[in-house]
């Protein structure tokens, strides 16, 4: 098995992670977030107790950073692990 490098696999999480939210900080500022968490959710026969905020651009920049910090970490403790597993 080929090994991870953990940078470049905590880069690529960390950036997906990044993307879904950036996508997510859109749809609320579109005012399309709360019907889509209400089809999500209704999805799971679950009722949704929760509301969207209105935007705030501090808060989405927040959002992006912490979860691409959160994605780096994940990437890179999964290229750790697979390197462990799947070592020589």
């Amino acid at each position: 098995m080929k090994k991870l490098d953990g940078h470049t696999t905590g880069m690529a999480a960390g950036g997906f992670f990044a993307l879904v939210h950036v996508v997510w900080s859109f749809m609320v500022m579109a005012g399309m977030a709360q019907p889509y968490l209400d089809f999500v959710i209704g999805l799971h026969f679950l009722n949704n107790p929760f509301v969207v905020r209105d935007f705030v651009l501090g808060t989405a920049i927040t959002l992006v950073a912490v979860t691409f910090v959160v994605g780096y970490l994940f990437g890179w403790v999964f290229a750790w692990v697979w390197n462990r597993v799947h070592g020589k």
